[in-house]
This record gives structure tokens, C-alpha cells and sequence, in this order.
């Protein structure tokens, strides 16, 4: 299976691509601050590249619950120069803007990203799936309930693994509808977005449901909170239950991207498994 992005397309093998994170944010919940200057960013991308990316999501806004939303021209100043940069430095990197902003989005393809990663899946901009039809940029369309400040406040629903494969079932038909193939579309359940460490877990649970979607699922697991409810643990000591998380989607199997921090351990857990499993 591939899937096709602004500059080209990614083939997914027999193990999950990872997309490495990269904050340009002072405020993300576990590494704001970090990578906010131009080569900060810079030297974290290559660290991350060098140790098996295949994709940099580069991101200038948080979206932790309870965050600030973050205006528009302050969110471009922090991520043009980092992606323009980049693709100078490695022409061939795949980058994701990690944005629900529609000019935001536009500008970063402008600049070299060739993957639109919108945790709004098109709700919080209405110019937003415009800007992925004529973009030619890859999409990860993702479900969250509410927007960051509001959206864990009292997350319900009657089923939420219904409730969510339904909303991304959707949204494939509407960006198709919009002239958008089905092979530029990846999902994302939104772990995290409005939902509780059970609703959490049922998603994680829900292999039919993702499967029947055929397309690839992007999972951010990576330091979310809900590891710290499931195992009271502190943020320092998330990685553990991430990894056991890890496990289960490599059992699950199919076409997958996990979208992590922890970039060098995810590709030696990954080159482990696949080791045994051979």
C-alpha cells in the first residue's frame, strides 16, 4: 500500500513508518521550549532522521489539553523558516505540518512539507480540505471531539469506536468528493483528543474497525496521558506503557505510522520484533 504527498509518495512494508516529532512550541506538555530556535529544530530533525524517520512532523502550536490557541502569524513565524530550512538542508525528507490552520498549511507546503496532519479532520477551518484538494499534499485526517482548551473537560459518548470510525468514514467521502484519492487519505483515531483512558483503550482495541477503513491508521501513543491513568506513572515513565501499546498494534498488523518522541527506541523495539517474528 502507499501513500501518495506533495513531493512523491511513502510505501508501507511489513513494519510501521515513523513520523518523528518535532515541537516548535514553548508550551507542548513534554518537550516545550526545547527546539524553539531555528537550529535547535535543526539538530533535533537530523537526530531523528539519522536514528529512522521517515517523516518529520513539524508542529507550532500545542494542542495538550487545556492549551492556548496560538495566532496565526505567531504559528508561522515559528514553522516556515524550521521547513524551509529543512528542505534546503535534505531535500529528499518527507515533512507533515502538524497544523489545523488552512493558510498555515498552505504556506508549509509552500515551503517544502508535502503532508497536511489536521487534528481538526477539517472542523476548525472551513478553507482547511480546500487547501488539501489542491494542495496535492498527503492528509492525515484525525478525529477529536472539541478543540484542545475544551476537549477533556467531560469527554462521553454512547460508542466511541463507532463515534470515531464513523467521523473519519465520512471525511474520506467528503475530501473524495473534493477530488482528494483515497491513496493521499491516512487516519487517526485521535488518541488522546477528547477522550478517557478507557475510550482510549477501546480505540487502541478496535482492529475491525480500522481495518475496514483500508487505509493506513497513523497512532499517537507517544507520552499521552492516559498511560500515566492506566499505570500511575509520571511523564518521565510513559514509555513503558507506550511500548506495550507498540506491541500490540505490530500483532494487529497492517499498514501503519506511529507518530513518536522516542524515535531511536521505536526503531530498535521495531527491528527486535521483527527479528523474532522471522
Amino acid at each position: 500500500m502507499i501513500w501518495r504527498h506533495a513531493q512523491g509518495s511513502l510505501t508501507f512494508g511489513d513494519r510501521p513508518l515513523l513520523a518523528g516529532i518535532l515541537n516548535i512550541t514553548p508550551d507542548s506538555f513534554s518537550d516545550g521550549g526545547s527546539y524553539a530556535t531555528l537550529e535547535s529544530a535543526l539538530f533535533r530533525a537530523e537526530e531523528m532522521l539519522n536514528a529512522g524517520a521517515q517523516i518529520i512532523d513539524v508542529g507550532g502550536e500545542s494542542t495538550r489539553p487545556g492549551a492556548e490557541a496560538v495566532a496565526e502569524d505567531e504559528e508561522l513565524r515559528r514553522v516556515i523558516p524550521v521547513i524551509r530550512e529543512m528542505n534546503k538542508r535534505w531535500p529528499l525528507t518527507v515533512i507533515s505540518i502538524d497544523t489545523y490552520k488552512a493558510e498555515v498549511a498552505r504556506q508549509a507546503i509552500d515551503a517544502g512539507a508535502s503532508i497536511i496532519n489536521d487534528v481538526s479532520g477539517g472542523q476548525w477551518d472551513g478553507r482547511m480540505l480546500q487547501v488539501v484538494a489542491g494542495s496535492g499534499a498527503g492528509y492525515i485526517a484525525m478525529h477529536s471531539l472539541d478543540r484542545p482548551k475544551q476537549m477533556q473537560l467531560k469527554p462521553a459518548y454512547d460508542d466511541v469506536v463507532s463515534t470515531v470510525s464513523g467521523f473519519l468514514r465520512e471525511l474520506g467521502d467528503k475530501l473524495e468528493a473534493l477530488g482528494v484519492p483515497r491513496e493521499r487519505i491516512i487516519y487517526d483515531a485521535g488518541i488522546g483528543f477528547g477522550k478517557n483512558a478507557e475510550h482510549n483503550l477501546q480505540l487502541i482495541r478496535a482492529t475491525k474497525a480500522w481495518r475496514s477503513l483500508q487505509r493506513p491508521m497513523m497512532w499517537g501513543v507517544s507520552r499521552k496521558s492516559f498511560l500515566s491513568h492506566v499505570l500511575n506513572v509520571s511523564l518521565q515513565d510513559r514509555f513503558t506503557g507506550a511500548l506495550a501499546v507498540y506491541g500490540w498494534l505490530l500483532q494487529q498488523g497492517g499498514p501503519q505510522v506511529w507518530r513518536v518522541h522516542e524515535v531511536e527506541q521505536c526503531a530498535k523495539f521495531i527491528e527486535m520484533w521483527k527479528k523474532l517474528e522471522n
